[in-house]
């Protein structure tokens, strides 16, 4: 049985980490759903109902509201009848405006972009940045809120 080379092995660690969605980011997205599923009632939701709902730390969704309310996703109300709710409506946040507050930039690139093929790569991945990006602007949160599953049925 031939060994693979060390270099390989790394190859395969680093490969399973790239263009990975981060837990944050998909409890965001997850979070922002439900504020988007109960906009148009206008009532506040509470953190521990939204971390009830959809399965997500209530200390971790703390930090997360936050992060949405410094990025002007969403507005939060004190007092008993308190909560968060979006700051804008559904069809107004896309999944974009969602990654741009969590994880920033989508695809960032390095700085070193020399030798023979740099730039030409560099060119590459900035075409895929842009594709990616054009990609999430087209998913608000209305049409990511709104789909609904679909199950199988047996006859």
């Amino acid at each position: 049985m031939r060994r693979k080379s060390v270099a390989a092995e790394r190859w395969v660690g680093l490969r399973s980490a790239l263009l990975k969605i981060t837990v944050k980011l998909d409890y965001t997205c997850r979070i922002l759903c439900e504020l988007a599923r109960r906009y148009e009632g206008g009532e506040p939701v509470r953190i521990d109902d939204l971390a009830q709902i959809e399965e997500v730390p209530a200390n971790f969704l703390a930090q997360i509201l936050g992060e949405l309310k410094n990025g002007k996703l969403v507005v939060s109300r004190r007092g008993i009848q308190g909560g968060f709710l979006l700051a804008r409506a559904p069809d107004q946040i896309t999944l974009y405006d969602i990654i741009q507050v969590i994880e920033g930039d989508l695809l960032e690139l390095s700085g070193n972009h020399g030798g023979k093929s740099g730039r030409r790569i560099r060119d590459i991945w900035n075409e895929v940045r842009g594709a990616a990006a054009a990609t999430a602007k087209s998913y608000t949160l209305e049409r990511m809120a709104t789909k609904t599953e679909v199950g199988m049925y047996y006859i």
